[in-house]
């Protein structure tokens, strides 16, 4: 059964958006340290830049030498004052992180590059690790905003057009790949963690890691369709929330876990915060400055949501309160 599972999860993959991601080459625009030749896969010494950087540590690393030479990894390029989509890209790939375990740091490694180097200065990159909890095995990195510019260019995470100057708008794609065998894959960082977490842990090394999965499809359970507010949920916020249930063993999110907080605040409230959070937090309002020092003064991030999307979140909210913890106050009943 093996075989089938791996076929219905490269179907729920190719679904959601994963593919394999031919890199083209592109002119070198600045002279680079020579990384070490000898490399014979086609995305080696003569097509990645062997880019100088600074870790949140202070130290410097080079990008082909040090980072992704003969290893597996993922790559986004982010910066810490964003309000809006890299929180939440940080937070998906500490999910990631989570699930993959010790194997980050070894055989996998995680890499978020700064696109404002003029602000990000590695104390600035290890308070924000600190903020999210972020572990061994994943480096925040800054540099010259040029060198920043070609390895965004090189990977095709640079929007020509769009970009100039400091400029902060950015393709918020995730890069993974295996430098030794050449396969690199542009993946959404908003994709389930475990599809991120299996290509990194499995694919990407062409399955070396056995697998512990007995199930087969007699114990697959029902397959239903999500409304758009489980869909948005999925997306948007279970990177940073919790919603009831947490597996064993986990731990919460980065955020307060949502179960019945459409019973616990004004639903006005909540709609506005849902909307313009960089504006309520902005007005010092009491409970949404409250949360952010609750949670270690990381800012709720403003997903561009529209009015049916946040009814529609919040009415998904409500129904799985309702669907929770009606049976649990059931069950407490003599």
């Amino acid at each position: 059964m093996a075989t089938s599972w791996r076929v219905l999860l490269a179907l729920l993959m190719f679904a959601a958006g994963i593919h394999y991601w031919p890199l083209k080459p592109a002119p070198q625009a600045l002279a680079m340290p020579a990384a070490n030749t000898g490399d014979a896969s086609p995305w080696g010494v003569d097509y990645f830049p062997n880019t100088p950087l600074l870790t949140q540590d202070g130290e410097q690393v080079h990008f082909f030498d040090d980072l992704i030479k003969d290893k597996v990894v993922a790559i986004n390029f982010i910066f810490t004052g964003c309000s809006d989509s890299c929180p939440v890209e940080t937070a998906r790939l500490r999910q990631v992180q989570k699930i993959l375990g010790d194997r980050v740091g070894k055989d996998i490694f995680l890499y978020s590059i700064s696109i404002d180097p003029y602000n990000d200065t590695p104390a600035t990159l290890k308070r924000y690790a600190e903020k999210f909890g972020i572990g061994p095995g994943w480096t925040l990195l800054t540099g010259e905003p040029a060198h920043i510019e070609q390895l965004r260019r090189r990977l095709g995470l640079y929007i020509e057009g769009l970009e100039n100057g400091r400029s902060k708008d950015h393709n918020l794609s995730l890069i993974i790949g295996n430098q030794a065998t050449g396969r690199w894959m542009k993946a959404s960082p908003f994709e389930s963690p475990y599809i991120l977490a299996d290509r990194l842990g499995n694919s990407l090394h062409n399955w070396k890691q056995a697998s512990a999965m007995t199930n087969d499809y007699a114990h697959a359970p029902d397959v239903r369709p999500p409304s758009s507010g489980e869909q948005i949920f999925r997306t948007r916020c279970s990177s940073c929330h919790t919603l009831g249930i947490v597996e064993p063993g986990s731990q919460p999110g980065i955020g307060p876990d949502l179960l019945g907080v459409t019973r616990q605040r004004e639903i006005q409230w909540l709609t506005r915060w849902l909307k313009m959070p960089d504006q309520v937090l902005a007005e010092k309002d009491p409970l949404a400055m409250l949360l952010l020092a609750q949670y270690k003064g990381l800012a709720m991030p403003n997903m561009r949501l529209g009015d049916a999307e946040v009814t529609a979140v919040l009415n998904y909210l409500e129904e799985e309160t309702a669907r929770i913890q009606t049976p649990i106050a059931a069950a407490e009943k003599p």
